[in-house]
C-alpha cells in the first residue's frame, strides 16, 4: 500500500473483497482503510469513526473528483457523524449515505455498476 492506485484502462474500480483490517480492489490488496474514488482508490488514514474531519473528505469534495454520493462504511456497524460534516458535504453537492462497511461496499460496486458518480470512504475492518 501506497500512493493511489489507478486502475487499470481507466475503469472504475470495484471492490472484489473486504474483512478484518483489508480490502481487494481490482486486483491491489489494501490493508487498512481506503477511499475508492471514480477512477482510483487510495489509503485512507481513518480508523474509527470518531476521526473523521472535512480534511478526511478533501479528495471527495475535490472540483475534479467527480462524485454525487458517498458512502461511508463505519466498520461492523453504522454510526452516526457530525452534523457539520454532513452539511459540509451537501453544500458542495454530494449526498452521504452512512452504512457499516460491508454494506458500503456492495453499494458502492452496484451504483459502480450503473455508472453512477459515486466514491466510498471505507474503515477497515477491526
Amino acid at each position: 500500500m501506497g500512493a493511489a492506485e489507478i486502475t487499470p484502462a481507466g475503469g472504475r474500480p470495484i471492490i472484489e473483497s473486504y474483512g478484518t483490517g483489508r480490502f481487494r480492489v481490482s486486483g491491489i490488496a489494501y490493508a487498512a482503510s481506503i477511499l475508492v474514488l471514480p477512477m482510483r482508490t487510495e489509503p485512507w488514514p481513518v480508523a474509527s469513526v470518531s476521526e473523521i474531519t472535512i480534511a478526511s473528505f478533501a479528495a471527495v469534495m475535490a472540483p475534479d473528483a467527480g462524485v454525487d454520493i458517498l458512502l461511508l462504511g463505519c466498520g461492523a456497524r453504522a454510526a452516526a457523524i457530525d452534523p457539520a460534516l454532513k452539511r459540509s458535504l451537501k453544500a458542495a453537492g454530494i449526498a452521504l449515505d452512512i452504512m457499516d462497511t460491508g454494506a458500503a461496499c456492495r453499494t458502492y460496486n452496484v451504483l459502480a455498476g450503473e455508472n453512477r458518480r459515486v466514491a466510498a470512504a471505507l474503515i477497515a475492518l477491526r
